[in-house]
């Protein structure tokens, strides 16, 4: 690193460690003081010019030892519980000293054996034996360490924090902690997709993906940058706890309406447990040797986040919100002595801008968590054809293959419904388990409250429908259900699809093959807002699959990028905003999706034939206010192929008209009024693709016709002295050609009746130069 960004890291923490001074947080200040220090020392190897460095250092070095006398002249009880914490930490810098050892990071663990000693040291007054201990095994590490490190060089090829050369050579992303609100992807190395089952292998960002994955890596104002295997290099062990300045803000609530969330999780500590597979519990760390996700007494942790179309790593501290007699508001594992889920709440919380979340659904919070590939069935929607038997017979045997997570949610209803019922409206419930016995089918639910109950049949007070031999299948006991009510219960399948609205899947990508990914912009102001009338100006993707014997099954998965509330499906619901976005596919079958309010959506199609099947995928939206940012996955059982089609079209002409009067002429079957019609004359210098659109009122059917006056040369077989627009369509219409020879052609536009006034647009699109102009 050179000098200048040293001394911007040597000013950095300065004001950090003044800041806590002033505070009182004397601990965070001896640590920002020291590294103040140490930058600038190294700057001034790198060859710093600023003057007073020497000064400079002594002085932050002299308010440390100040500020250790003053920690140390606290009363005794504090103190004790202040040494307690620190050989704590101590022997995690221990831990993770002797991990970098054997990793061969001399550098790192020596830095990390030298604050070990220090807080060894600091606690030899009052706690002799373990300290001693820790500073036995601290020696033998030392000496190894010293036998393997090159401590005999230079002082400026000496590594610097984090085992960073101050200047030349390749650094590492982050020299040095803490990690800055203001630090962007291009501070990182160019993203090579990881190796995991979300990111296919051998696939690098072209530079409009980067482009893309850069402008939505900040999220509410924070940066969340995409994960990468450096990451796991990442440093967890310091001298004084981790905090962060910036919490996950946000008007502070007694409760935290994430029900959907702590369902997502629920239902996914269920998946491992059941299993005996990791999920959730990998995308913590730090983790230990067995890649389990340890406690860490130096308060620092990050977690894996799928978001935005790919994982990001999302840094947190310890530090919980609490309310006035120290009881969690935030959500926790019913055994204290686990982290993780208050952890990973408070992750998912920075992203999504605070604990004022108003909470979202399982197919997005399963994404972001895992990264398995969410879908919804409606029970009640009209758009679909929802099939109770098979849906059960699939829910039931993917349930047990472990190949879904599934929960489930509520709809509207009144309070006095839910109060009948023992529901919750709006509310999200996982899925525990699926049995089928002798025509009985059931679901075991638990409310992510962890109470209230289901009160209809088979519920634990229900005398009437419970068997013996069904009560021993389930393994459920009534009387014990009614003196505890922990939220779980069993429904029958019918009863769900009567009370329930919709069921949330997140399907694991491991069931496909193969995969591949494009993410990518559409401008907000390219084509019209809506594209109801035509799909032409929207992206548009080629997709060709080999499908073998037997057949074969792709999926196809759009997602919308988020950055901030306004933009989050969530609050597009709450607000019922119309910014719809779906997959239309093509040839037959023609599969236009529905459109849905959610940053996913999912298109399957199942392959039969053996051969090549070539597809056209076309993202389309209800309204484009602002630009979108997505990425499209697709997912097959066997290879394909899958690119984006270019826009053939580079030069645009856009005529705005109006019949009115004699020019209200209508189409050709009205020989005296239509010579009236407005005429419009363009000049295409070179042959080329072309289309024309006509927008009018939606009262009116129109078309146009397109005659040729001259061209270049003879327009050969495929040229014609007039077309046209085809019928006559409500409000729009249009011609799309592949090739119109360089000429000179005149373009009609009209309503099919004459009289029928009004404004309209004519566009022209091409991939050559023209030259337009009216006639009459």
């Amino acid at each position: 690193m050179d000098c200048t960004a040293l001394e911007h890291d040597a000013v950095k923490f300065a004001k950090t460690a003044v800041i806590c001074d002033q505070n009182g947080k004397y601990n965070e200040a001896v640590f920002y003081y020291k590294e103040a220090a140490q930058a600038l020392i190294y700057a001034g190897m790198a060859g710093s010019k600023l003057e007073g460095i020497q000064d400079k250092v002594n002085e932050y070095l002299d308010r440390v030892q100040a500020l250790h006398n003053a920690v140390q002249a606290q009363s005794s009880d504090p103190l004790k519980s202040k040494q307690q914490v620190d050989l704590e930490r101590a022997h995690f810098l221990v831990t993770q000293a002797f991990e970098e050892d054997e990793k061969g990071n001399g550098g790192e663990a020596i830095e990390l054996y030298t604050q070990a000693v220090e807080l060894c040291i600091q606690t030899v007054g009052t706690a002799q034996e373990r300290p001693m201990l820790l500073l036995g095994q601290l020696a033998e590490g030392l000496k190894e360490s010293q036998s393997a490190s090159p401590l005999a060089q230079s002082p400026q090829d000496r590594p610097g924090p984090s085992g960073a050369k101050p200047s030349g050579g390749p650094c590492p992303v982050r020299q040095f902690f803490p990690l800055g609100p203001d630090f962007s992807l291009q501070d990182r190395p160019q993203p090579v997709r990881p190796v995991q089952s979300s990111e296919p292998q051998g696939q690098r960002y072209t530079s409009e993906e980067i482009e893309v994955l850069r402008s939505t890596s900040k999220i509410n104002g924070i940066p969340f940058v995409p994960f990468m295997s450096v990451d796991l290099k990442e440093r967890f062990a310091f001298p004084v706890p981790f905090s962060f300045t910036r919490h996950p803000g946000g008007r502070m609530l007694t409760v935290v309406s994430d029900c959907s969330f702590v369902a997502s999780l629920a239902i996914s500590a269920a998946y491992e447990r059941r299993y005996n597979k990791k999920l959730i519990t990998s995308i913590i760390y730090p983790q230990n040797r067995r890649g389990e996700p340890e406690y860490n007494p130096c308060g620092k942790y990050m977690v894996k986040l799928h978001i935005n179309g790919v994982p990001r790593k999302v840094i947190i501290d310890d530090f919980l919100p609490c309310g006035q007699n120290g009881e969690l508001l935030c959500s926790y594992s019913s055994n204290r002595n686990e982290l993780w889920v208050s952890l990973i709440e408070k992750a998912y919380m920075k992203v999504m801008g605070g604990y004022d979340f108003p909470g979202s659904n399982s197919n997005i919070d399963l994404h972001a968590l895992t990264g398995w590939i969410p879908e919804r069935i409606a029970m009640h929607s009209d758009n679909q054809s929802f099939i109770k038997d098979d849906t059960f017979r699939m829910l039931y045997q993917r349930f047990h293959r472990g190949d879904v997570l599934i929960t489930t949610a509520t709809g509207v209803m009144t309070e006095e419904e839910g109060e009948r019922w023992g529901l919750v409206p709006t509310h999200a419930y996982a899925v525990l388990d699926i049995r089928e016995h002798k025509g009985k089918r059931f679901l075991q639910l638990k409310n992510p409250w962890s109470h209230l109950r289901w009160k209809g049949r088979f519920s634990e007070r229900d005398e009437k429908n419970w068997t013996p031999e069904l009560l021993k299948y389930l393994n459920f006991d009534p009387k014990t259900a009614q003196k505890f009510d922990n939220g779980v219960f069993w429904i029958t399948f019918e009863d769900l699809c009567q009370y329930y609205d919709v069921i949330y899947l997140s399907w694991s990508p491991a069931l496909f093959r193969e995969s591949s990914c494009i993410h990518s912009s559409w401008d907000g102001r390219q084509g019209p807002v809506k594209d109801a009338y035509s799909l032409a100006n929207n992206p548009q993707y080629r997709l060709e699959v080999t499908c073998p014997a037997g057949g074969t099954a792709v999926w196809v998965l759009l997602t919308r990028h988020i950055t901030d509330k306004v933009s989050s499906p969530w609050w597009f619901t709450r607000r019922r905003e119309r910014k719809f976005t779906t997959l239309v596919t093509d040839p037959p079958p023609y599969i236009d999706g529905i459109r849905i309010n959610s940053p996913h959506y999912l298109t399957k199609m199942r392959l039969t034939s053996t051969g090549t099947h070539t597809f056209t995928l076309v993202v389309s939206q209800y309204e484009k206010q602002n630009t979108i940012n997505y990425t499209l996955r697709v997912y097959s059982g066997c290879k394909f192929s899958f690119s984006k089609i270019p826009t053939p079209f580079t030069h645009t002409k856009r005529i705005n008209g109006h019949w009115k009067g004699p020019s209200a002429g209508g189409c050709g079957n009205y020989k005296d009024s239509y010579k009236h019609n407005p005429i419009y004359q363009f000049n295409l210098e070179r042959p080329g693709p072309m289309l024309i659109e006509l927008r009018g009122s939606r009262q009116y059917s129109v078309g146009f016709e397109m005659v040729t006056v001259s061209t270049v040369v003879e327009p050969g077989p495929a040229g014609h002295p007039k077309k046209n627009s085809g019928d006559y369509r409500c409000g729009f219409c249009y011609m799309e050609a592949d090739h119109v020879p360089a000429g000179i052609y005149n373009v009609i536009p009209t309503t099919f009746l004459p009289k029928q006034e009004g404004p309209f647009f004519l566009d022209f699109s091409s991939a050559t130069p023209l030259k337009v102009s009216q006639l009459q």
